[in-house]
């Protein structure tokens, strides 16, 4: 089964998502833009969400990380709890 690690930033507008992209683009660092901007508990750790098969996070969310590119910043993805940058770091099929 298909497994994968991501770290993600969770915030509640399109536009503030496309903000903080915009400075990961520009060079900072993913996991502090998440510790000082995630509304998502996850942040503390930079974002980190651990190790996780397809079905065990929203639909939105494995779309983008069974699919995308490893390392580069994907989104915004608007999912039920506000809107999300992902980076996927590892996968395995």
């Amino acid at each position: 089964m298909a497994k994968a690690k991501a770290r993600h930033i969770l915030v509640d507008s399109e536009a503030k998502c496309e903000e903080l992209k915009q400075q990961i683009e520009n060079g900072s660092d993913f996991g502090a833009v998440a510790a000082e901007h995630s509304q998502c508990p996850s942040g503390r750790q930079g974002g980190a969400l651990g190790e996780f098969g397809p079905g065990q996070m929203v639909p939105e969310f494995d779309k983008v990380v069974f699919s995308g590119e490893l390392n580069q910043v994907h989104g915004p993805v608007k999912t039920q709890f506000g809107y999300h940058l992902l980076e996927i770091t590892s996968r395995t099929d």
